[in-house]
């Protein structure tokens, strides 16, 4: 049997490869470890989610895949929920409010700037 150690990454695709890149550094705290370039140019970033992980972000015109392969969305545990909700409020992105989910975890949800 295999035993998944953690989720290495997670790949979504951008409209607007700055405006994600702000979104994710600015609102979520992640810095970006790496681009990827082609003919000098920007095309791609990893973002650091810490303890490992990682988001993918390709630019969309840079995608082979069809529309049916969009990611719905993807979880990031926290430290502090409350702190984390206060933050992301005061960087003027709507949130909604803390729910205890059936998975006896409390949940708030944002979208970013690709509605992922």
């Amino acid at each position: 049997m295999i035993k998944v150690k953690q989720l290495a990454h997670v790949c979504i695709f951008a409209n607007d490869l700055e405006a994600t890149r702000s979104f994710y550094r600015d609102v979520l705290g992640m810095d970006t470890r790496f681009n990827f370039l082609r003919d000098g140019k920007i095309f791609g970033f990893y973002l650091d989610c810490g303890g490992g992980s990682h988001v993918e972000v390709f630019g969309k015109n840079e995608a082979r895949y069809g529309d049916l392969n969009q990611i719905n969305h993807f979880c990031l545990e926290v430290e502090n929920i409350d702190a984390a909700i206060a933050h992301i409020r005061s960087k003027g992105v709507d949130v909604t409010s803390k729910k205890l989910a059936c998975d006896d975890t409390f949940q708030a949800w944002i979208r970013d700037p690709n509605d992922v």
